[in-house]
């Protein structure tokens, strides 16, 4: 098997954390988000413009909606946000009175959003424990939440049969599965699809964002290990392992007119300006992917 190309797409892109990459199949162009400098970004790859929204909170996830705008995570609320005029407007927040946010949220087949949360960071990748939770923005705007007791809520990703649900919770370095119901929206029987050994921080680092691919593998952005690593989750096995030259690697997601291109975010944050400029020179880029064998499928919009 040939050895896939890692290319950078943009150039220290995010000066925080590079976070959210959603490809909008529609318009052919890569969402993606900087967390803690508060920005949407909306890169169109066909002619290298790199559009920007800023607004006034951290902004963690971003998500077309199929009657226009965006769905964003606005600090603790899930927000519309209008791409030409920058009004934004509350849909829901959550956990009020309490310094946890938003962090990762993707859209079901359904169309509803399912977006968790994080508590207060108190250094990299530590967080309080058990502060977060998973929610589910129905299409009515009504919100449940559906997981408790997480340490940082991250990727998300449905089976192409619509029966499993992945759900990344970062600290325990664990990928759980569910049994999911598409109708109701309903998750039962937790299980863990894929664990991270305690020995392996250095060479499997977090696990973060995460995408599936048409074969049913899953795509896993693992911070502070500089890859994204392939799993099969039916047996928890490593398939692959892709090196990116940036040590914060955070999300990935399917792009290109093929679907078959996989964008990579990544962070640049607790570093030292020197550190930036002499061991890790790409951080806070965006990636692209090529030549892995593999294909996703386009992604889901909000319909509420």
């Amino acid at each position: 098997m040939s050895q896939p190309k890692v290319d950078v797409a943009i150039k220290n892109a995010c000066g925080s954390v590079g976070e959210g990459p959603h490809w909008d199949d529609a318009s052919q162009t890569l969402l993606y988000v900087d967390i803690k400098n508060l920005d949407v970004h909306r890169y169109n790859p066909a002619t290298g413009e790199d559009q920007v929204r800023h607004l006034k909170d951290t902004v963690s996830l971003v998500v077309p909606r199929r009657a226009g705008g965006y769905v964003v995570g606005l600090g603790r609320r899930l927000s519309l946000l209008e791409w030409d005029t920058g009004m934004v407007s509350t849909i829901q927040e959550v956990e009020l009175d309490s310094g946890s946010r938003f962090n990762d949220g993707k859209c079901d087949p359904k169309g509803r959003l399912w977006a968790g949360t994080m508590g207060p960071e108190v250094g990299n990748a530590k967080v309080e424990p058990e502060a977060g939770a998973l929610y589910c923005l129905d299409v009515d705007r009504s919100i449940e939440k559906k997981v408790s007791k997480v340490h940082i809520s991250n990727g998300l990703a449905w089976t192409d049969d619509n029966k499993t649900f992945y759900f990344i919770d970062s600290i325990p370095r664990k990928v759980f599965a569910y049994d999911f119901d598409l109708e109701t929206g309903a998750i039962s029987n937790k299980r863990t699809a894929v664990e991270f050994p305690p020995d392996t921080l250095d060479t499997y680092g977090v696990p973060d964002g995460m995408t599936i691919d048409t074969d049913g593998n899953l795509w896993v952005a693992c911070y502070n290990a500089g890859a994204v690593y392939k799993f099969d989750p039916e047996t928890g096995k490593t398939l692959q392992k892709i090196d990116i030259p940036a040590r914060q690697t955070t999300s990935v997601c399917w792009g290109g007119k093929n679907l078959d291109e996989l964008y990579v975010t990544c962070a640049r944050v607790y570093m030292s300006e020197e550190e930036f400029k002499t061991k890790w020179p790409l951080a806070g880029s965006v990636f692209k992917v090529t030549g892995t064998g593999s294909k996703g499928r386009p992604a889901y919009m909000y319909e509420g």
